[in-house]
């Protein structure tokens, strides 16, 4: 039988590589930079602990969803999310760099905003279901848990920090460009996947 320690740096490693390039990171990149940081860390960090209870709660289980559904539900979201994103990106509003967006916004509201977003983006994830296969292969649900939860936080304490020094010198629109290019990409994946079966 693996260690728990073992357990949690396989979880930890798989959930960090998966997420470094993953839609996850784009969101929260894109949140830090239009709101208040530690609001938008702390929606992420709730929105990455119910996901986690979810994925280690299934387990094993998320495999016995028809796979087709799930990939072309995944491939929807993406798209209306590119959709989202690229509207952004063609904002006619001039001082969009110059006032920021969360003028008037409270904390609970951004916390909320951030929430669902990230809540919403991890559905049907790869780091979802690699969760569920660590603990359905390895039957260690806390180990596996703590692993995968501690990578996404990584992964979005990084995509926080950096947010506002990438914004300083990129346009906020060419970053809601990139990303919606990116959601659009992994769109095309997930319908890909849905065709495949």
């Amino acid at each position: 039988m693996t260690s728990f320690v073992a357990v949690f740096a396989i979880a930890f490693a798989a959930i960090l590589l998966v997420e470094l390039p993953d839609k996850t990171m784009v969101a929260t990149l894109v949140l830090s930079t239009r709101y208040r940081r530690r609001p938008v860390l702390a929606g992420a960090v709730a929105a990455f602990a119910v996901q986690c209870v979810v994925a280690v709660t299934a387990g094993g289980l998320l495999h016995l969803l028809p796979h087709r559904i799930l990939e072309a539900t995944v491939a929807l979201l993406f798209a209306v999310g590119a959709v989202l994103l690229f509207r952004e990106s063609v904002s006619t509003e001039d001082d969009q760099l110059e006032t920021p967006v969360e003028a008037g916004l409270s904390d609970r509201r951004i916390f909320g905003i951030s929430f669902g977003v990230l809540f919403a983006a991890e559905w049907g994830d790869a780091s979802q279901l690699a969760t569920a296969g660590l603990v359905a292969r390895y039957g260690q649900p806390v180990a596996t848990g703590l692993g995968a939860f501690l990578a996404l936080v990584s992964v979005a304490a990084l995509a926080v920090l950096i947010g506002k020094a990438i914004l300083r010198r990129v346009p906020l629109e060419l970053v809601h460009r990139v990303a919606a290019v990116a959601f659009a990409v992994f769109a095309v994946i997930a319908g890909v996947a849905a065709i495949r079966g």
